[in-house]
This record gives structure tokens, C-alpha cells and sequence, in this order.
């Protein structure tokens, strides 16, 4: 090969944080120290969604799936002694962005580092949180005027930052096609500048430094081909609309930048060894094609559908990045699909259709009107029970999941307890107790921070107002204000808002015609319903805790509906009393509990005692999501009728065993129906 500069790999990241400030800490210098180049931090579902560790919708989540931050002093040991200044950091944060920038910023002026010369990415991307992730805390307009507000303070004041990652990562989680992946993304980004423009906060002639800053964070899966196409449809779509809508004529701010973490949703809990060959493919469909090639990448562990990674595991990962950027020759060419037809039809096909979407979308009055109507919910969910009902029916094939199921003794899990990282349940009552002193000295030496009441009442005034929000959040910060005191402060002026959760409106997704297995399940529950004396069984799917990945919840109740079912779900973000209370409430037959986020051990057996109390001991409850093999055994003991976890993807099955547990709860004798 003629002689040419190697290209500089992408970003490696890590998406870390757990337990305490301390705790994480620690691991990003030990990941810094492996050759990682940048800072992924993951906050705890308190701190995403603004409350502090001790309200009640924190309990059993505090530490779980990141760090709680809970104001200053806590982001100033997540910090310590690595200097902001040098650092590219991505921060995973939409609803609570702004408050978690500021804390950021405060941190960085205490080392002395020039906030110009900050570098990172907040992902701030609302709209996904609506439709996938469920971390929303404002209505869509209010949450637009965040976001619109912290893109103009950080193009005055912190040049380099990404203030918005446009997310469509969770969204091919939540069932998303590559054509609606592109389009929901790109009428994301189109809402957000459109705000911007018209706040009147951003000058025209400075709309192409906005337009350079935004950069997005995508999914890849394990269809790489048609992947690879995808990213090269992002980078031609994103061209075409930045010049034609926004008018933007220097090359470099139109174009796509992206950072990638790869597919989660597709890692099994059966055979997991097969993840690591997964991944490899999936960071190669955003790695392999010079001219589409993702800024920074980051990618699971091969044990994430068993539980949260051990260091080895996310070590692991590091490495497999590390190989393809420094043992192969990837870097030294140009990019190698150039010419090809087949890639060439692919992208063409993608890009007319991803088009056609964003101008229905665009009909509907753009993505907040498609988010507050339902439309790109119930469009989400549609496409996700399609594919389930591929994988059920063995259309679409999962090794070791629905084909070549066989296999020898897993070395890696033979422990399973020690083969993913728990999180100490010790760690919440200690994170809560540092709150609480917070709190109580945060005036006091050595601190002396003003009194927090003014700063809040501030946030309030300028909230009621048009004024940027990013100046009084700042003064919050400093003053030692909580992120439960700065949301609910907001939540007082804004309101909180329920996403739509597009259950009532999908459509049937698979076959209930007689001899079929949902025929089969749809008798039982007719003949169960008959030997009740009730018109129809009634089904409470419930999220307790603030655990917002409800695909698994919406694909249950769209199947128990489908099955004859009356299906009570009332979404994402509900406190075991709540749920106890609409069970009895409904006079429901059966409970589904759904949470991903590791809280089932303190939230499940909450739920069974509240039931125990109010003498519904009649009502099964069934539990689903990550639960590790030992916790599921105690859950049972408590009292759980039966546990589903990733591996159990026959939903028409788990509709039947529902029925099973609501004989056997109700002493009816066991149904032998024909599937």
C-alpha cells in the first residue's frame, strides 16, 4: 500500500458509574489508566429524573445504574483529581441536563480550568425520553426551553461542549426500524433547531456553530451491512437539511457527527458468550466505512443481560475496540464501500424512506405533536411486537435463544453470582445519610454556601419568565441547592408530564386464529374468566420505582390485551402503594411487575406485603426483568408465583403461565388447552 497517514481512531468510553461518587471515581481512574480516552458517566435513575436519594421513588435505586449526584460536593469527588480541563467527558443525562452541566462547570472553575476549553457531550435529548427511556420529568414544552436554553449558553460560553446528543440509540431499543430510527432522530434534531432559531437567543450568522455542535448518539445492531448503510443515510440526510432549512454553508458544521454504544437489547442471557462475537459485529458497522465512521464508540458487556459488568467485563470491551484501532489495518485506507452498488441501492432506499417519514411527521406538526398524540409511541411499540412475533414464530433467528439452543457448561458463568458486579444494598442508606448531612452544614464551614432558598426562588422567578435558565441554575449550584430541590422547584412552574405508552393503540402483532398458540391461551383465559364468574380476567402491568425501560412492560400488555385480557397499565414511575392501590382498586386477577433496573429485591416483596396487608393474598404476582438467578429463588420464597427474565421471549407463553398462576391462586384446577 502507498504510503498515507494512519486516520486517528474514534473515542474509547466507557459508560461507567455506580454506587458512590467515590466508588466511581475510583473506576474512571483506573479506566483512564487502561487506555480509555474519554468519560462516559451513567447517574442513577434518582438523579436522571430529579429526586434526591431520599425521596420515596428512590428506594432500592439509589447507586444502582450510575452514581447519584446530589448536588456539588457529591460532583466534586466524582471528579477529584482528574483535571476537567484535559478531559472529554459524555455525560448520559436529558431531564436534569442543565442542573448536571451546571454542577459540572462549578467543578471545572474550582480546579481553575477555563470553562472555554471544557470538552464533552450532555445527551439532553428529551424526546427519546418520551418515547423509549422514560427519564422525562417537565411537559414537552418546557423541557424544548431547557434544552434550547443550555444550546445558547454553552455556543456564548462553553464553545467546545456538545449540549445535545440526539438520541436514537433507544429507540431501535424500543422496537425502532432503521427508516424510523433515522427519521425520529432527524425530527428530533429539526424540533430542537427550530426552537433555537426562533428563541431569538442565537443570531443567525451563528446558527452554523449550533448546527456544528449538535451531535448524535446511535444504535448499531447486529445486521451490520444494512447498519453501515444506515449511518451513511444519517450523514446524507443530515447534509441535505442542514443546508436546505437552516441555510448552513460551511461543509464542516454540516457534518454528521456521531458517537455510537452498540446494541444492548439484542444481548442474551442465554448462551451469553455469544454477545462478545455480537458486539465485535456491531462496532463494526459504525467502525468499518471511513466516510460514516462513528466519533466515539463505547459497548456493552457480555454479561449485561445477566446484570450490571464487573471492571473484567467492561476491560473486555475496552480491548475489542483496541484491537480493530491498533492490530488491524482498518485505519490505513480510505473508505473501502465507496463504488459499491449494493451499499450504494441501500443507502437510496433508506434515505427516500427515512424522508417520507419525517414529512408525515412533519404534517403532524413536527416530533413534540407526534410524541404528545402518540403517533411515534404507538408507531414504536407496533414495530416491536412485529419483531418479537419474528423471534417467537422462529422467523428470525437468535443463537442459543430460538436455534441451536444445545450447548456445553458455561465456563464464565458457572458462578453466576460472581459473574457480574451487585451493587452493596448498604450503599443507599450511606449515600443517604451523606445527603442529609449535606443538607444540614451545607452553610457551614467548610462549605459556607449562600442559604439555598434564595437561589430557588430565582429559578422560580425566571422560570415564570423567558430569561435563560442556565444563569439561575448556576447560582443553585453554588449555593449547595439538591437535584430534588432544583427539579421540584421547576416541577412547581412546569408540571410534570405522563408520556403516552402507545399500549391501547398497537395493533394485534400476531395470529389468535384457532389451533394457533395465542388461540390456545385466548380459550384458557376465556374458560378462567368463565369459571370466575367475571366478564374478563384483569391484568396489572406495573413499573414500580423510576426504572423507565417499559418495552418489556408495553409488549406483555399489548399480548395479555391481545390474549382477552382487560389490561391495566398505567406507565412508567409508580410507588408499590400505588400499584397495590389500582390493583384493588380495578379488582384485578393477576399483578406483572417489570424493572431492569437491579430495585426487584427491595420494590417486589414491598408490593407482596402491601397486597398481604390489604388481604388480596389471592392476587398472584408475577415478576420480569435482569434478576439474577439467586435473587429470583428468594423472590420466589417471598411469595412471587413465577419469574421471567430475558431468556423467556415466548410472550404468549408467560400469558399462558399467568393464566396457570391465576388457577392455582383461585384453587381452579390446572386447564389443559391444545395450543
Amino acid at each position: 500500500m502507498s504510503e498515507r497517514q494512519k486516520d486517528r481512531p474514534w473515542l474509547m468510553r466507557t459508560y461507567a458509574g455506580h454506587s458512590t461518587a467515590e466508588a466511581s471515581n475510583e473506576l474512571y481512574r483506573r479506566n483512564l489508566a487502561k487506555g480509555q480516552t474519554g468519560l462516559s458517566v451513567a447517574f442513577d435513575l434518582p438523579t436522571q429524573t430529579g429526586y434526591d436519594s431520599d425521596h420515596v421513588l428512590a428506594r432500592g435505586e439509589v447507586g444502582r445504574v450510575g452514581v447519584p449526584i446530589a448536588h456539588l460536593g457529591d460532583m466534586r469527588r466524582l471528579f477529584q483529581d482528574i483535571p476537567l480541563e484535559q478531559m472529554n467527558t459524555s455525560m448520559t443525562i436529558n431531564a436534569t441536563a442543565m442542573w448536571l452541566l451546571a454542577l459540572y462547570q462549578v467543578v471545572a472553575e474550582e480546579q481553575g480550568a477555563d470553562i472555554a476549553e471544557l470538552q464533552g457531550t450532555t445527551q439532553n435529548d428529551i424526546v427519546k425520553e418520551y418515547l423509549s427511556r422514560g427519564t422525562h420529568v417537565f411537559p414537552p414544552g418546557p423541557s424544548l426551553r431547557l434544552t434550547t436554553d443550555m444550546i445558547a449558553y454553552t455556543v456564548s460560553h462553553m464553545p467546545k461542549w456538545n449540549p445535545i446528543n440526539i438520541c436514537s440509540y433507544h429507540l431501535q431499543e424500543a422496537g425502532a426500524t432503521p427508516v424510523q430510527e433515522i427519521a425520529y432522530a432527524m425530527s428530533t434534531a429539526i424540533a430542537v433547531l427550530d426552537a433555537v432559531r426562533d428563541s431569538g437567543q442565537v443570531p443567525q450568522e451563528r446558527m452554523g456553530d449550533v448546527v456544528g455542535r449538535i451531535s448524535f448518539f446511535v444504535n448499531a445492531g447486529v445486521r451490520f451491512i444494512e447498519e453501515m448503510c444506515k449511518m451513511r443515510a444519517f450523514g446524507r440526510i443530515w447534509d441535505q437539511v442542514t443546508r436546505e432549512r437552516y441555510g448552513i454553508e460551511n461543509p464542516k458544521h454540516r457534518r454528521f457527527r456521531y458517537g455510537v454504544q452498540v446494541n444492548s437489547l439484542g444481548l442474551t442471557e442465554a448462551q451469553p458468550e455469544n454477545n462478545v462475537q455480537r458486539i465485535v459485529l456491531e462496532m463494526l458497522a459504525v467502525t468499518l466505512s471511513k466516510d460514516a465512521r462513528a466519533r466515539a464508540v463505547q459497548l456493552p458487556a457480555w454479561n449485561e443481560a445477566l446484570g450490571l459488568p464487573r471492571p473484567w467485563d467492561q476491560q473486555w470491551s475496552l480491548r475489542i475496540q483496541q484491537v480493530l484501532a491498533y492490530e488491524s489495518d482498518l485505519l490505513e485506507y480510505d473508505d473501502i464501500f465507496e463504488g459499491s452498488k449494493v451499499i450504494e441501492a441501500k443507502v437510496d432506499e433508506l434515505v427516500a424512506d427515512a424522508l417520507a417519514e419525517m414529512r408525515r411527521i412533519e404534517e403532524m406538526g413536527g416530533a413534540m405533536a407526534a410524541v404528545e398524540s402518540g403517533y411515534l409511541k404507538s408507531q414504536l411499540v407496533a414495530s416491536h411486537a412485529e419483531r418479537r412475533a419474528r423471534i417467537e414464530s422462529g422467523e428470525e433467528k437468535i443463537v442459543g435463544v430460538n436455534a441451536f439452543e444445545g450447548t456445553e457448561p458455561n465456563p464464565l458463568t458457572a458462578d453466576l453470582d460472581t459473574a457480574i458486579q451487585t451493587v452493596d444494598p448498604a450503599v443507599e442508606a450511606r449515600v443517604v445519610a451523606s445527603l442529609r448531612n449535606w443538607r444540614d452544614s451545607r452553610y457551614q464551614p467548610p462549605f459556607n454556601h449562600p442559604r439555598p432558598c434564595k437561589a430557588l426562588e430565582r429559578l422560580k422567578e425566571a422560570a415564570k419568565g423567558t430569561e435563560n435558565l442556565m444563569e439561575a441554575t448556576l447560582e443553585c449550584a453554588r449555593s449547595g441547592v439538591t437535584t430534588g430541590e432544583w427539579a421540584g422547584a421547576l416541577r412547581e412552574v412546569f408540571g410534570e408530564f405522563r408520556a403516552p405508552t402507545g399500549v391501547s393503540s398497537a395493533p394485534v402483532a400476531i395470529s389468535a386464529e384457532e389451533g394457533s398458540a395465542l388461540g390456545g391461551v385466548r380459550r384458557k383465559v376465556e374458560l378462567t374468566a368463565r369459571d370466575l364468574g367475571v366478564g374478563k380476567l384483569r391484568f396489572l402491568v406495573g413499573k414500580p420505582g423510576l426504572d423507565g425501560h417499559s418495552n418489556g412492560a408495553e409488549q406483555i400488555a399489548v399480548r395479555a390485551r391481545d390474549a382477552g385480557f382487560e389490561v391495566v397499565y398505567q406507565g412508567i414511575r409508580l410507588t408499590p402503594e400505588q400499584i397495590v392501590d389500582a390493583a384493588l382498586a380495578e379488582d384485578v386477577h393477576a399483578v406483572g411487575l417489570s424493572i431492569l433496573s437491579g430495585s426487584h429485591a427491595r420494590l417486589v416483596p414491598d408490593v407482596l406485603d402491601r397486597l398481604r396487608v390489604a388481604g388480596a393474598t389471592d392476587i398472584p404476582v408475577i415478576a420480569g426483568g435482569i434478576i439474577p438467578n439467586g435473587d429470583a429463588e428468594q423472590l420466589r420464597a417471598a411469595g412471587v408465583a413465577a419469574v421471567f427474565t430475558p431468556k423467556d421471549f415466548d410472550i404468549t407463553g408467560i400469558i399462558g403461565r399467568i393464566v396457570d398462576e391465576i388457577r392455582k391462586a383461585n384453587k381452579l384446577d390446572p386447564l389443559e388447552v391444545p395450543a
